[in-house]
Order: structure tokens, then C-alpha cells, then sequence
């Protein structure tokens, strides 16, 4: 797993950067940076502090100062010029293929029009609790087979009913923020883009409930096994938050280039 993120760092800067140039971006630099510690920034934390309260503790789960040294070294010397060329590769190609071209699919006004006021099924909130829900429910059986494995005695070995449970997960999420975004480009409410990122926020907080109704049914107690659950199931529910995110938005990024690319202007 580790490898696999380190290797595949280059397609994330790639991505990032081509997304980035695409949409008129300036602060390439910064762009980069920022997609390399999205993630790590957040695990780091995360982990620091578990680290310091098993040495705490005397827990054979904390790493040893050379091993630390290790991936420090891993990430800096491999994950971070990774991303920082993918970034550069994905930003120039984007450049050299995009000259003269317009990043929009049609002609836009400069000033934004009156959002008028939206109906119940439009609003925020709603878009929330479907976006949320309806993923969820298409892992929540897998999800609850899968901590007893982590956290309890039993073996996990569906593998290939986790892998179908997981395509699930991106078609609905990506399925439903579609719909959803739709709805507001129906009702002539353009702001969609925080929105349909906001959909894989939506998900990890229905996860992160899920830990908290696990947790109460486990014997855990003591601030050690406290910690190393609730720490790092927040730390997937960021990686869930960024994954699924990341889906809906690039869902709904195509969705709106298609249709608005297929109008007729006069």
C-alpha cells in the first residue's frame, strides 16, 4: 500500500495540476504543494500523536526513531518529486494542447445571474443527507464485516465482494451528485462545484457516525485503544472525504462541460 501511494504520486500532481491549469488557475506552484500534503499533512498529524501515546504507553504499535527517519525519507525523496513533476508535466501539457483554446464549453456571462430561491429537494442540506446516504448504504454491510476484521478476531477474506462493494460506492456517489447537480443547474443556480466536492464530506460523516455506533458495541476502553480507533478512523474518513470528493466533482465537471458544450448559441 505504501509503495503503491508513493508511486502513483506523479498521477495525482498530473491530475491536479492539469485540473488546475484547465480551469485558469495561477498559483501553479502553490497548486502542486498543496495536492502533496492533502493528504500526508493531515496522516502525519495523525500519526505523530498515536505515536507519542504508545511510547507513552510502552505499546509495541509505536515506531522506532530509524523507522520514522525511513518514511520521512520515503516521502521527501520519492512522493513529494513525484507529484512536483507529474504537477509540471500535467501543467505543460495542458498548456501546449489548451493554446488559443477557451476552458469553457460556451460563451458565459461576466456578471452572475439572481439565484432565485430554491425548493426543498434543491437545497444544501438535502443534497447532503442524499449524497451521504445513498453511498453508504452500498458499503455498509461490507464496512461492518471489515471492522470486525481490523478491530475484533475475525478474517476478512471477500475480497472480491469488497472490490464489488467498492465500484458501487464511486457509481452511486458519483450517480447521485450528478442528479443533484441537475437539479440546481434547473432550478439556475450555477454554484455547483463546492457542492458536488462536498459530497464525499457527506460520506465520510456517515462513516465516521458508523465508527462511534461500532465503537459502543466493542469492549474497548482506556485512552490508548480510544485513540488508535477514533484517530484513524478519522484519518479514512479524510481519505474518504478526498476519494469520493474527488469522484463527484470530476462526475459533475463532465456532466455541465457535456451539456453546456452541446448548446447552440447564437
Amino acid at each position: 500500500g505504501v509503495v503503491s501511494y508513493m508511486t502513483t504520486a506523479a498521477l495525482g500532481g498530473y491530475a491536479s495540476a492539469r485540473l488546475y491549469q484547465k480551469l485558469g488557475g495561477e498559483k501553479w506552484a502553490w497548486n502542486i504543494f498543496t495536492t502533496a500534503l492533502m493528504f500526508v499533512g493531515p496522516a502525519f498529524l495523525i500519526w505523530s500523536l498515536l505515536n507519542t501515546i504508545a511510547i507513552c504507553y510502552g505499546s509495541t504499535a509505536a515506531f522506532p526513531f530509524p523507522t520514522i527517519l525511513l518514511i520521512f525519507a520515503m516521502w521527501a525523496c520519492v512522493t513529494f518529486p513525484l507529484t512536483v513533476l507529474g504537477g509540471v508535466v500535467g501543467r505543460h501539457r495542458t498548456i501546449k494542447h489548451g493554446q488559443g483554446d477557451s476552458p469553457f464549453p460556451c460563451k458565459t456571462n461576466k456578471l452572475a445571474r439572481e439565484i432565485p430561491a430554491c425548493r426543498w429537494y434543491q437545497s444544501p442540506v438535502t443534497q447532503m443527507f442524499a449524497t451521504g446516504f445513498l453511498p453508504f448504504s452500498a458499503i455498509y454491510i461490507e464496512l461492518h464485516y471489515i471492522f470486525n476484521s481490523v478491530w475484533g478476531p475475525r478474517v476478512y477474506s471477500l475480497y472480491g465482494i469488497l472490490l464489488l462493494a467498492f465500484g458501487m460506492l464511486l457509481l452511486v456517489a458519483a450517480t447521485v451528485t450528478v442528479l443533484f447537480t441537475y437539479f440546481h443547474l434547473n432550478a439556475e443556480d450555477h454554484r455547483w462545484w463546492w457542492r458536488s466536492f462536498c459530497s464525499g464530506i457527506a460520506v465520510a460523516l456517515f462513516f465516521y457516525a458508523y465508527c462511534f455506533y461500532f465503537f459502543f458495541q466493542t469492549g474497548m476502553n482506556g485512552l490508548l485503544q480510544c485513540a488508535f480507533f477514533f484517530l484513524y478512523s478519522l484519518l479514512v474518513a479524510h481519505a474518504l472525504t478526498l476519494m469520493l470528493g474527488s469522484v463527484s466533482f470530476y462526475a459533475s465537471y463532465l456532466f455541465v462541460f457535456y451539456i453546456y458544450s452541446r448548446i447552440k448559441a447564437e
